[in-house]
């Protein structure tokens, strides 16, 4: 399965190269294609999205960093950040104050946005975690401080040779040659985050690898068609538009099986919990009266017992099963905790309604969470509160998502509850991920409702 994934994945990016190369020649072909247009108020807002959109990428790898500590998230949040912080300090600032294009505003723009895909380009290289992360992170910022400074230092002293860059039809030598650069650094890109996907097979790798091909080509186009003045736009930059499109994308799709992840590993815990405080019990009394009947004692009277312990370790076992696939991305939750009900009312002795609203959408943690209060309260109902049927129902409600467990059992004082061990374990996983549980029973029944944010 994996090795077809790199294969389409390989398959996809070749189509793509000959896509953009494709595009490319006919550019070259045609010079009357490669038009330049000076739209300063355009090129304003098009750096003004790509600082924010490398600013989300820094941000969002940023989160991922500090929840797994990669030095290759590292790397990520770096280089994205060096480039946002290029765009704002050369590029938008100068053009907001109507400044005229200094020499050393426009090449360390040029140098600030090659250093940050370097560092990009640089973290397929890297390896191994990091446990400090807030210093790590600190130390970051304080390079990324320092690199624009050097930028501006270098692009200063270097402003008194170098031809400026906005000098009218002729393209300065020097740009020609920075240009290049940064599409060599979007080349390494390229190949590392393919290679790295190619081994590891992370779904980051794949976004990274096709937006550091569409940032190729943005690049290989202001080779051949330069911005000599400070509001040109070109086909480039529609290029560079979806790259960062792609990019955020990736990472948002990373950021999400992160938490996938954690929810996973976290729910493995718990099951491990609750085979050792439950589904271990059973299995000690299985074992307790097996012995009893290796004994010599009456099956009449052990039997019984053992039927009993065997039920109970069976269900709990199936019962940790189905919110761990859940937790897992392996079932859809609504499809998890249909078949949880459908275990528990196969005997007939409850009878349970679930309505899910299809709108109504949980995160990977609230799906673990909310499946066990489920279970919680459906398992109060039949073996505490002798009730016939219950409702169970996950609605939208306004801005708010409600959880509500409702059964027709004979009830008990709310009060008397507190220190049950099911209602802490409930209360304490409705805070875990940001809800507000509450209990109301009577003689009618017992309600038990979380209520979710929006």
């Amino acid at each position: 399965m994996r090795r077809d994934r790199v294969e389409t994945f390989l398959w996809g990016q070749a189509l793509l190269t000959a896509l953009l190369g494709a595009a490319l020649a006919l550019f070259l072909t045609y010079p009357s294609l490669r038009s330049v247009w000076e739209l300063p108020e355009l090129r304003l807002a098009l750096a003004t999205l790509f600082a924010l959109g490398g600013l989300l990428i820094a941000l969002l790898t940023a989160t991922r960093f500090v929840v797994e500590g990669r030095r290759f998230d590292l790397l990520l949040c770096g280089g994205a950040l060096l480039t946002a912080a290029s765009w704002f300090a050369f590029t938008i600032v100068p053009a907001v104050a109507h400044s005229d294009a200094r020499r050393p505003d426009s090449w360390a723009a040029v140098l600030g946005r090659v250093a940050g895909w370097a560092a990009i380009a640089a973290a397929p290289l890297v390896r191994g975690r990091t446990r400090r992360t807030g210093a790590a992170l600190v130390a970051l910022g304080g390079s990324c401080a320092a690199a624009l400074a050097a930028a501006w230092a270098v692009s200063a002293v270097l402003g008194t040779t170098l031809p400026q860059l906005d000098s009218g039809g002729t393209v300065p030598p020097p740009l020609m040659g920075a240009l290049a650069v940064q599409g060599l650094v979007h080349l390494l890109a390229v190949i590392g985050f393919s290679d790295r996907y190619r081994t590891r097979g992370e779904d980051l790798d794949r976004w990274l690898a096709l937006g550091s091909t569409l940032m190729l080509f943005s690049s290989l186009h202001l080779v051949f068609t330069p911005l000599v003045r400070p509001g040109d736009v070109s086909q480039g930059d529609a290029l560079e538009v979806l790259a960062y499109g792609v990019l955020l994308v990736g990472v948002w799709r990373a950021i999400q099986a992160s938490e996938f992840g954690r929810a996973v590993a976290e729910e493995r815990a718990r099951v491990a919990r609750d085979i050792h405080d439950g589904l271990a019990q059973y299995l000690f009394a299985i074992s307790a009266n097996a012995a009893l009947l290796e004994q010599g004692a009456d099956p009449a009277d052990v039997v019984p017992s053992l039927v009993e312990a065997a039920t109970a370790a069976r269900d709990e076992a199936r019962y940790a099963v189905l919110a761990l696939s859940s937790a897992a991305g392996r079932s859809p939750f609504d499809a998890a905790l249909r078949r949880y009900v459908d275990v528990l009312t196969a005997d007939g002795a409850l009878d349970v309604e679930l309505e899910i609203e299809p709108a109504v959408r949980l995160g990977p943690d609230e799906q673990i969470e909310v499946f066990r209060i489920v279970q919680e309260g459906l398992a109060n109902a039949r073996k505490h509160a002798g009730a016939t049927r219950a409702w169970v129902a996950v609605s939208g409600q306004g801005r708010r998502r409600v959880v509500s467990v409702r059964d027709d059992g004979h009830g008990f004082e709310p009060a008397a509850a507190t220190t049950g061990f099911g209602l802490r374990s409930m209360r304490h996983r409705a805070a875990a991920i940001g809800g507000a549980l509450s209990l109301a029973s009577g003689p009618s029944g017992t309600t038990v409702e979380l209520v979710l944010r929006a």
